[in-house]
């Protein structure tokens, strides 16, 4: 099935322009415990409804960014470019650089 998602810099796209990265998920603590590990890295919640997920423009502008898409008809309720102060110091996709003329 194909939608547009919206690219916060380039607007509406097809969806085939992405490439889907997965559910925004909760890093464990500094020392995790094996189990709390494994069900970082191998469990996803996979809601039939709203759900937050990262995307990639990887035939655009190559900005990461997160959306919230209703799984259930695929519609993209916001899309927001990845908070710095919330991700600082944690291992990840890189803080998004925005080109300065946007991408046709």
């Amino acid at each position: 099935m194909s939608f547009l998602l919206p690219c916060p810099n380039c607007g509406p796209r097809d969806v085939n322009e992405f490439a889907y990265a997965g559910e925004v998920t909760t890093r464990p603590k500094s020392s995790p415990t094996l189990r709390e590990l494994t069900s970082y890295i191998y469990f996803r919640k996979n809601v039939a409804g709203v759900q937050r997920e990262w995307w990639y423009h990887r035939l655009g502008c190559e900005l990461w960014f997160t959306a919230e898409r209703d799984t259930r008809t695929n519609e993209v309720l916001k899309t927001e470019l990845p908070k710095a102060a919330a991700t600082a110091g944690l291992p990840g996709p890189e803080a998004p650089s925005i080109p300065d003329s946007p991408a046709v």
